[in-house]
Order: C-alpha cells, then sequence, then structure tokens
C-alpha cells in the first residue's frame, strides 16, 4: 500500500467528530429524546443518553428499541432520527476551538486526515459543511459504510484504505472509550479527549497513549501536534 507516512512523511491523523470535533452530543440528545417522545417514552434523560456515547446511531437506537420496547423497524427509527438531527445540526454546530486549531496545524505540516464516525454520512457531512472543516476534511467514513461500529476497528480500517496509508501509521482523536478501544484494535496509536466529565477513569482509556483527562476544557492542540510529531518519527 503507498503511503506517505510508510516512507517517513506525517502521520495519518483520523478524527472522531462528535465530541471529538464538535460539540453535537446536546443536539443527538435533543433529537433521540423527540423521536422517543414521538412513541410516547417521556423519560430518556441526558444520564441515559451519555450511555451511548461513543456508540454510533444504529447500535444505540437498536438498544433502545428493545428496552423500550418499540414496535418499529429499525431502519424508520435510524431514518427519522437523522431527519431531526439534521434540522437541528443546521441551525448551528460548535467545533471546539483547539480542535479547529489542531486541524489547521495538521493541514499546514502536510498530514493525511480523515473522519471517522459513527454517525450517518449525512450528518457528517452536514456538520463539517456547516462549520467549514469540510475544506480540510474530506475524507469522510461513517459506520454506516462498515459491517460493524466501534468498539470494534472497521471505520478507522476503512477511513486508512481510503487515505491509502498503513493503519500502523495513523493516530487516531478520539472522546469516547468504544472509540479508543476500537483504534486499538485497529492498530492504531490514539489520543484521547473524554467527552463525559470524570469519563478518563473508563478502563477504555488506557488503550490511549496521550490522554487529557480534564476532555477539551484540558486539550491543547500545541501538545496534541507535538506528540502526534514524536509518533511521526517513532512510526
Amino acid at each position: 500500500m503507498p503511503d506517505g507516512a510508510a516512507r517517513g512523511g506525517p502521520a495519518p491523523v483520523l478524527f472522531d467528530l462528535d465530541g471529538t470535533l464538535v460539540d453535537s452530543e446536546p443536539t443527538y440528545f435533543e433529537a433521540g429524546r423527540r423521536r422517543l417522545a414521538q412513541y410516547g417514552v417521556t423519560d430518556f434523560t441526558w444520564e441515559r443518553h451519555a450511555r451511548f456515547i461513543g456508540i454510533g446511531t444504529r447500535e444505540t437506537l437498536e438498544i433502545l428499541a428493545r428496552e423500550y420496547g418499540l414496535n418499529a423497524p429499525v431502519e424508520e427509527l435510524l431514518a427519522r432520527k437523522n431527519r431531526l438531527y439534521l434540522e437541528l445540526a443546521r441551525a448551528g454546530t460548535a467545533v471546539f476551538p483547539q480542535m479547529r486549531e489542531l486541524v489547521g496545524r495538521l493541514a499546514a505540516g502536510g498530514h493525511p486526515m480523515a473522519v471517522a464516525s459513527g454517525s450517518s454520512r449525512a450528518a457528517i457531512e452536514a456538520v463539517l459543511a456547516g462549520t467549514g472543516l469540510d475544506a480540510l476534511l474530506s475524507t469522510v467514513v461513517s459506520a454506516e459504510e462498515v459491517p460493524r461500529g466501534k468498539p470494534e476497528p472497521d471505520v478507522f480500517l476503512a477511513a486508512a484504505r481510503r487515505l491509502r496509508v498503513e493503519p500502523a501509521a495513523c493516530v487516531v482523536v478520539e472522546d469516547a472509550a468504544p472509540g479508543v478501544v476500537a483504534a486499538r484494535r485497529a492498530g492504531m496509536r490514539c489520543i484521547a479527549v473524554p467527552y463525559v466529565a470524570g469519563g478518563a477513569d473508563d478502563p477504555g482509556f488506557a488503550g490511549a497513549g496521550l490522554v487529557f483527562p480534564g476532555g477539551q476544557r484540558e486539550f491543547s492542540a500545541r501538545t496534541a501536534y507535538a506528540w502526534i510529531g514524536r509518533a511521526d518519527r517513532s512510526g
């Protein structure tokens, strides 16, 4: 597989989207809450939503359909939730400032980049376009395009193939433990920026090479970029 990283070039970097690059979890929660309310479910709280952070939308809805006994095909639930989410996301999704800076630094340094997310492709593309990140992050892989979502490695391995790079050369940036586990299963190094307060205690984060326990309030683009640079030289 020809790639610059295998010849000592800049390390490819694969970003999770929701909760990592952008603060979209509140939007996903609201879309899910509204969708479940249409089926008479009125007790879906943020705490319940937080259990699914880092897990793909389809897998989340499959679990919720079982838990709440919803008599509807998962495809129908998924399509309607995605429509609700897109309506809300287009109204505005915030990019974490230090993440935007990191993307800019990586682009200037010639690092191949991709987004590998559990969201639908339509949702990923809408958010990237709405935030302007699509100008620098044009390679996108959705979990709906691969057989298994995180914590399985499929989405990251697919992203590496599209970038034409070796998995071992890649660095993943993630906010959730299932994503860190997926990165390690893909044979990739990982930077973890936990989205959930106190989430760094989850054993899944132990596989990350660099962890910012305080999440986005502690995350530093400069520190992350320097660590990726060291990965270049050690990979």
